[in-house]
């Protein structure tokens, strides 16, 4: 299970997702940990079983213990406020805005790893589950941290890539049934 294996998986017709899954994740000039990191958070985002099957091992073994944790953990919390604050910003009702959240978020304070690389793990999340609040939130964090407009980029184009790759992997799944 790998890599290899998910490329060798992706169709014909879809030859850009399997040249750009190799070059997002082979060619990035991530930091191993931003960038495994980045990879399993947006893999479990996903909702793809194949590409979370395929990808999780390698993460795994690219991260250290408490990397690997925050990752699944900004995937988690993440799936939660993209769906709350998506709803509060698109709500035409802008008193929601002013009410208090009353969800417990404390792994953003305390992620168990450097904060930089959670915001971008939480970032590349967001822009999968479409959150345009969260996604300028995190940027805001990261651009403020030091990170450059190439590095933010980096990871929303693995986040594209791992979900459009999940989205053709699982379709075929089923039209092969």
């Amino acid at each position: 299970m790998s890599l290899d294996t998910l490329k060798s998986a992706i169709p014909d017709y879809a030859k850009d997702l399997k040249l750009n899954l190799g070059s997002v994740i082979g060619n990035s000039g991530l930091p191993a940990q931003q960038l495994w990191g980045t990879v399993l958070a947006t893999a479990i985002a996903s909702r793809s079983p194949i590409v979370l099957r395929e990808l999780e091992p390698e993460a795994k073994a690219n991260l250290t213990p408490e990397a690997y944790t925050a990752a699944k953990s900004a995937a988690a919390i993440m799936a939660m406020n993209n769906v709350f604050y998506r709803t509060r910003h698109l709500l035409s009702d802008h008193e929601y805005g002013t009410l208090r959240a009353g969800l417990r978020m404390n792994v953003i304070g305390n992620p168990g790893v450097d904060k930089v690389d959670f915001e971008l793990w939480s970032f590349a999340v967001s822009a999968i589950n479409g959150c345009g609040m969260c996604l300028d939130s995190h940027e805001q964090v990261l651009r403020k941290a030091g990170l450059d407009r190439e590095t933010v980029q980096e990871a929303f184009k693995i986040a594209a890539v791992i979900q459009a790759v999940g989205a053709t992997l699982d379709a075929e799944a089923v039209l092969a049934e």
